[in-house]
């Protein structure tokens, strides 16, 4: 799909009100890439956003559900719901790519509950889930070496929203001592250094061009990930930003 639709206009719209670095990225990419990732990322903001939509678990249950439904009328190629999101999401994806994202809506369930994370493990997991099937997908690539730059980002996101979790009475982290974090930032910045991506994956990914410099402030002041992290001088994110589109993230 590589046409502006009014669905994909509507989708980008929304990027670029809910998403501004993702909108920022997806601008950089080549026209065929930008349209699938506006429709991805308008997605992703629907669908994360569905866990959060009502403080009653099953209203949120019901919602959530909503949009594995959807990924599971595209995953068996019959008659797809009509949605400004799902439309053009359908003609973007193949069925095995709407089977990957149905991870991500699962994962997206402990979004709803302030249930803690029961081991490092299961935080791990949870971080890859919400993370590499999205970017897998924008890139039209299963390979690892996404998957594991993919949830090095997603880690680095989840980290600057641990205020904002705390602040809703989630429990983030299944160790929140500073040494712990630490660990949890080396871990996701190993899976960063140690993939080589494509120049087509760059691209794909390029949202994430903060996300070394996150992870290295992390790990050198894990107690600010409670307060929140200082934002990036704006010189120093241009910096990043060019030096991830054009070389590596």
């Amino acid at each position: 799909m590589t046409q502006f639709t009014d669905d994909v206009i509507e989708c980008a719209k929304l990027v670029q009100s809910r998403d501004p670095i993702r909108f920022r990225a997806a601008m950089a990419a080549p026209l065929p890439l930008r349209t699938r990732l506006f429709t991805l990322f308008a997605f992703n903001i629907e669908m994360s956003k569905a866990a959060w939509a009502s403080k009653e678990p099953m209203i949120a249950e019901m919602r959530l559900q909503w949009w594995y439904d959807a990924l599971e009328e595209i995953a068996k190629g019959g008659l797809v719901r009509r949605h400004y999101v799902i439309t053009p999401l359908a003609l973007a994806i193949t069925p095995d790519q709407a089977k990957e994202l149905q991870t991500s809506v699962e994962a997206r369930r402990w979004d709803i509950y302030t249930d803690p994370f029961d081991s490092n493990e299961a935080l791990h997991s949870y971080l890859r889930a919400t993370s590499a099937p999205l970017y897998q997908v924008a890139a039209n690539d299963s390979a690892k070496a996404i998957s594991d730059v993919a949830t090095a980002i997603g880690t680095a996101n989840f980290l600057c929203a641990v205020p904002m979790l705390l602040e809703h009475k989630k429990k983030p982290l299944y160790d929140g001592r500073p040494d712990a974090v630490r660990a949890l930032a080396k871990w996701a910045y190993s899976l960063l250094t140690s993939s080589k991506l494509t120049p087509h994956s760059r691209l794909a990914l390029l949202s994430g061009y903060a996300t070394r410099k996150t992870l290295q402030h992390i790990i050198a002041y894990p107690e600010h990930v409670e307060m929140g992290l200082p934002p990036l001088n704006p010189l120093i994110d241009r910096a990043l930003f060019l030096k991830a589109r054009f070389f590596n993230l």
